[in-house]
């Protein structure tokens, strides 16, 4: 199999699935269901989504500023503008591959900012582990608030989070043991790996180096603070949702988390995963899936419209220096 067509497979499966859910999702309810769907689409408070697109727009900010306390350890002292685009691109790239953000996020930085790309990259796996953190805290809080009827659903759909954990935890184990092999190795590709670990080894230190600990964990609980106030603001742009509470939005959000890495950029997943686990929670289906529509359309929108100008201002912004 050639690498052209594993990369072919790589971008179009996950796209063709989150395609396949949607028109699933649509040929399996009546023309009225698909009627009242698209009308609370339509009828939605433009208000509210407004503030959410603003909120949006504000964990971005707040995650490109947040990334200069560990790079700054290693002696870098990068523009933010240079680091807000980067965010942005990354966002947006993920639409094409799923994951492939982080590393033309670390590119990016490398390109204008002259930042070596594994010790970018190490900062980009730091901060990533301190968001899984926070995304298990709220988890547990989830679990606590709605642990029966969660649960219940989480099995029903054959989603199964503790799975995710373990491959992430296996996968490092595996990391971990290979790196061990590699650094008792002499061999001449396995020197150039070393270089490279080196550096990701580096830039992932970063985070026990920051002189500014404090500042790094308020931008993280902020970044997901307005992850949340997203969701609980969206929520009142669809009068059959506004009165749903907390722990039903919640329950949502958590699961709207695990169903956006399925497919590129959410497409097809998000909406359905986020609709489903509302109507378990006894909202009705159109407004439901209406609320996932939204939802992810506001998101999607805060990333094309940033990530697709920060592809056209990134070369400008730096010939001007």
């Amino acid at each position: 199999m050639s690498k052209k067509f594993k990369k072919f497979l790589k971008i179009s499966i996950p796209l063709f699935l989150g395609i396949f859910l949607v028109w699933y999702s649509l040929q399996s309810s009546t023309a009225q269901e698909r009627e009242s769907l698209w009308q609370s689409i339509v009828d939605a408070n433009k208000f509210w989504i407004a503030v959410s697109f603003v909120l949006g727009t504000l964990s971005h900010l707040s995650r490109a500023y947040r990334w200069k306390f560990m790079l700054e350890p290693m002696g870098y002292n990068t523009k933010f503008p240079n680091r807000f685009m980067a965010v942005m691109v990354a966002y947006l790239a993920n639409f094409g591959i799923p994951r492939s953000g982080e590393v033309l996020r670390a590119a990016t930085l490398t390109t204008y900012e002259k930042v070596p790309f594994e010790k970018g990259f190490g900062t980009i796996i730091s901060e990533r582990v301190a968001d899984l953190l926070i995304l298990m805290l709220i988890i547990g809080v989830a679990l606590i608030l709605q642990t029966d009827d969660l649960l219940g659903y989480l099995h029903d759909q054959n989603i199964k989070p503790m799975n995710t954990l373990l491959i992430f935890l296996g996968l490092v184990g595996l990391g971990v043991l290979g790196l061990t092999v590699i650094k008792r190795s002499n061999w001449g590709p396995f020197k150039k790996i070393k270089k490279l670990a080196k550096g990701l080894l580096e830039g992932m230190r970063s985070i026990l180096n920051m002189r500014q600990k404090w500042a790094f964990i308020a931008h993280t609980i902020f970044i997901w603070s307005m992850y949340l106030c997203m969701f609980f603001v969206i929520k009142l742009s669809v009068p059959e949702t506004a009165d749903a509470t907390p722990g039903t939005i919640l329950a949502a959000f958590v699961v709207g988390s695990f169903a956006v890495s399925a497919t590129n950029g959410g497409i097809g997943v998000y909406p359905l995963a986020v609709g489903g686990i509302l109507m378990f929670f006894g909202i009705e289906s159109h407004a439901a899936e209406a609320l996932g529509w939204i939802s992810w359309a506001t998101q999607t929108a805060v990333v094309l419209l940033f990530g697709g100008l920060s592809f056209i201002l990134l070369p400008l912004f730096n010939n001007r220096k």
